[in-house]
């Protein structure tokens, strides 16, 4: 992983993203919050195990998904599977050590 500060990178709204092998944060101080750290490394484990462009390709689609059932951008974001892992998990510094193939499946439910 590395970890680059790149404040207009990142959209408007958002303090980082990951894309394999990068993890885009917008200000240094990110750099050493483990738990946001640990939020974008879930995903770079994700874009491992689905190959990377499928990831982006299904991360867009469920988007597109989350943003017609809920008629909301921000609740979209947050609904989209990969994102649903990834928030519940950020405060776990072991998840990814004990995090089984494929789990994001798991939080793919609708709410």
């Amino acid at each position: 992983m590395f970890l680059i500060v790149a404040k207009y990178l990142i959209p408007k709204g958002y303090r980082g993203m990951a894309v394999f092998p990068f993890v885009v944060v917008k200000y240094g101080f990110d750099k050493t919050n483990e738990t946001f750290v640990n939020h974008e490394k879930i995903h770079l484990k994700q874009q491992l195990e689905m190959l990377i462009l499928p990831f982006f390709i299904w991360y867009f689609f469920e988007y597109l998904i989350r943003l017609i059932q809920y008629k909301n951008k921000d609740l979209a974001y947050r609904n989209i599977s990969f994102e649903r892992e990834a928030y519940t998990n950020e405060a776990d510094r072991n998840y990814l050590k004990n995090r089984s193939f494929f789990h994001f499946l798991k939080y793919i439910t609708l709410k």
